[in-house]
Formats: structure tokens, sequence, C-alpha cells
């Protein structure tokens, strides 16, 4: 029996449930559709993964009507999510031929414009569809259904004056759903403000604690790169995630990872959208084996079988720590975390070790063989630390 039966779903929208290979619904899914599909404000609090998407995608096929106007409006905090929604709920619209359509900078605007006078439904960025509303290029007075996914992480790229700008855009009268990995005192002030009786639901993490092996390495910043290079060439690992916490960062290490004939890619804010998508296809696909990114790609992008992530930076911020880490063991399947960190990372790890309870076990660094570097793209000082062959004493 397909356990989505349960829902009031209507046959259509089972078929398509079924037709997707999904018969037992997640955690946040059994939580949350019941509530949804009877039209209730809902706030659920979902790590990235955990089928939030079917959930408050359910809600949309069952209430939108094609060829009726925009009536659901879903805001996400990237691009690549965006793109991952509007693909997720075109799939599971099946059978209905809803009109779903993404929104977002970094492309052309004029096709979207387009694009707009047709959708049903719009999946988009804060900052986008702030711009289309300026130009009066899209019209919010039909939608009933609002949606924000990741609403902690749209808070925390400072969306937050966008974000209420688009809800008061909204008629008053319609069906809110907040989903969020972590609900911060914020997320509760902005569904006080803007959500009418919310009802609550709360899923556990996927990540299992105890198929999650969390170590360390302490080093001299000069050896980071060092040691990073060892790790990936002697580790056995899948597919393999690189967390820095800037752009110039991230394109630096992967700039020496290739040096070094290591298959990476990189992936940030500052690559263009077609660059973006393309690199994501590559890792998701297999082709390319280590991706090493922002913190762009710890929330939302739907990333399966990464083995190992590595830290080659601790964030600032703990929660971003926990959403880098939530990117292994998942599913039932094992895990590792491996963090790099020297001088500049103590106070970030002591805040990430004092705010959770991990047990992330101190490893001392073996011998490191001698990196080529990549020219001109190393300060002089670097590149001739970079030559010398490391070894610990």
């Amino acid at each position: 029996m397909n356990l989505f039966e349960k829902y009031d779903l209507s046959n259509e929208l089972v078929s398509s449930i079924k037709s997707l290979g999904f018969s037992k619904p997640t955690q946040i899914q059994h939580l949350s559709i019941p509530h949804i599909i009877s039209g209730k404000d809902v706030i659920g609090e979902s790590a990235t993964g955990s089928g939030k998407t079917l959930a408050f995608g359910c809600g949309v096929v069952e209430e939108v009507i094609p060829k009726k106007g925009l009536q659901a409006l879903i805001l996400t905090p990237t691009r690549e999510l965006a793109e991952q929604v509007k693909n997720s709920l075109k799939e599971l619209s099946g059978q209905k031929h809803l009109r779903i359509i993404a929104i977002y900078g970094g492309v052309s605007i004029n096709p979207q414009i387009n694009e707009l006078s047709y959708a049903d439904v719009v999946v988009g960025t804060p900052g986008r569809l702030l711009d289309h509303l300026e130009r009066s290029t899209i019209n919010l007075s039909k939608v009933k259904l609002l949606v924000l996914d990741e609403a902690d992480r749209m808070l925390d790229m400072g969306f937050i004056d966008d974000v209420e700008k688009i809800i008061r855009k909204c008629p008053a009268k319609r069906q809110t759903l907040f989903f969020s990995a972590t609900l911060s005192p914020r997320i509760r002030d902005l569904a006080g403000k803007y959500m009418r009786n919310p009802v609550k639901v709360q899923a556990r993490r996927m990540v299992d604690p105890h198929k999650l092996k969390q170590i360390y390495y302490n080093v001299p910043k000069s050896m980071k790169l060092s040691m990073l290079a060892h790790l990936l060439k002697h580790e056995k690992s899948g597919l393999v995630m690189v967390f820095c916490n800037t752009r110039k960062t991230t394109d630096f290490v992967v700039k020496t990872l290739k040096a070094n004939r290591m298959n990476a890619v990189a992936i940030h804010g500052g690559y263009s959208q077609n660059k973006r998508s393309n690199t994501m296809h590559l890792f998701n696909d297999g082709k390319v084996g280590v991706l090493v990114c922002t913190d762009v790609a710890s929330r939302g992008l739907d990333i399966e079988n990464v083995s190992h992530v590595y830290n080659y930076e601790i964030p600032k911020d703990p929660k971003d720590y926990v959403h880098r880490i939530g990117r292994t063991a998942r599913a039932g399947e094992k895990g590792k975390v491996i963090n790099i960190i020297c001088e500049h990372d103590h106070d970030n790890f002591r805040r990430v070790l004092s705010e959770y309870s991990f047990s992330v076990e101190a490893v001392k660094r073996p011998y490191l063989e001698r990196l080529k570097t990549s020219g001109h793209n190393f300060p002089r000082k670097r590149r001739f630390l970079q030559r010398r062959r490391l070894r610990h004493n």
C-alpha cells in the first residue's frame, strides 16, 4: 500500500508520487501534509534532504488551478535551490500540467518577464522577485499559497527586508508555509507578524550521529593546503565536499588541487548561473569527485552520496558548521567530517564545540609531500612555504 493515500490527496497526485518512487512519507511529510492539505499555516523545522519540497508541493499541486494566474509563490535563498524546487514541483504536478517557472538573478530578466505572463507557480529568490515587483512584471494579487523555503538561510543572508516587502504584496487571505532547518527568534518573529495560528512541526535530523565520525588536524596555516591534498589523495572516499569561508579561498584551493592533478571543481556565489549549474551536474553525476565550495552549497541543494566533508576553514556561525556536516552520514550511510584547523580557526572551532556536544577526535598530522603550486596565483611567501617538504616534528 502507498501510505500517501491516507492523506486524502487527489488520485492524480498520489499517482505522481507513486511514479516518483515514493511509497512511505518521511517524518516531515507525515507531520505537515495533513495540516497543509487542510489549509492551515505551517512552520516546519527540518533539515535539507528531509523531503519538505514534496510536503509543501502537495499543497501547491492540490491548490493551484491551471491557467488561472499566479497562485503559488515559493521563496528560496539561492538560484540552485530555486531551480531544484521548480523541477521537483514539475515532476510532482504530473498530469495537472501546471506552468511552473523559476526566477532569480545572474541571468537575463527578459525571458522571465515573458514566462511570468502565463505562470501558475513561481519559485524565486527575493532580490529578483523584488526587481519584478518594481517593474510591475509580476502580479501577486491571486497568490493563495506562500512558501518560505530555507527561511533561516534567507534571513542569515540578509534578505529579511526583501522577504517582508514581498509578503506584504501578497493577499492577506492566503495560506503561508515556513520551512526552516532551525527556528531562530527571527523566524518566530516573522511568523508572528505574517502567519495565522500556525501549526509547528519538527522532524528529527536525518544525519545519524552514530554513523558520523568527526576528526580534526591542528596545523600551521602554511600547511593547510598540503594537509588537504594529502588527505584527498590517501582517504578512501566517494564524493567529497570541501568547505571554505570565502570565494577567494575557494578559488585558491581549487586551483591548487588542479595543479596537483586532482579532479576538483568550485562553486560559489560569484560564478554565473550557467557555470554553477554545470558544476553541480558534474558533481552530482560523479564526473568530478571533489567539490570546493562556500556555504552556498551547505543548504538546500540536493546532493547525494557525499562520503566526506572537509572544513578547510571553520565557519564563524556554529549553525553553518552543522549544515555543512549534514551533507554526509545521511539515509543510513556512514560519513566522515575532517576539520583542518590552524590558529585562525581556533575561536570559531571553540564556538562550535561549546554550542554543540559533538565528539571530535584530534588526529596527529602525517608526513606531508611537497605540493605543486599554481604559479602566480600564490603570494610569494606562500609559494616558498609550499615548496618545502613538510614533516611533523
